[in-house]
């Protein structure tokens, strides 16, 4: 029921930062998992970072640890993955996805994606 809808991204130097946030529409991310994607042309969408909603618990992929950051806010029932240290090769689409724990992610909620471009 729950629709994520991502904002935030933008064009940004190399070595800068965004935040973005994936807020719930039309519900609330309660006993949900949701998790930050991106992808880009021609490639697979590529795990970045997940959190429990419920239990505030996040895990990463091994490659984005220390830089990328998710986190929850529960008074606006939103999730931000703060980004730092840009770099070019993070240029891509990202994706903002909701599941119910056990369900592939696949079959979860996605929002439509925000463009992030890092310039050299």
């Amino acid at each position: 029921q729950v629709q994520p809808v991502e904002s935030g991204g933008g064009l940004v130097q190399a070595g800068g930062s965004l935040r973005l946030a994936c807020a719930a529409s039309g519900g609330s991310f309660s006993n949900y998992l949701v998790a930050w994607f991106r992808q880009t042309p021609g490639q697979e969408r590529k795990f970045l970072a997940g959190i429990n909603w419920n239990l505030g618990s996040p895990y990463y992929a091994e490659s984005m640890k220390g830089r990328f950051t998710i986190s929850r806010d529960n008074a606006k029932n939103t999730v931000h993955l703060q980004m730092n240290s840009l770099k070019p090769e993070d240029t891509a689409v990202y994706y903002c996805v909701a599941n119910r724990p056990g369900t592939d992610w696949l079959r979860g909620s996605w929002g439509q994606g925000t463009q992030v471009t890092v310039s050299s």
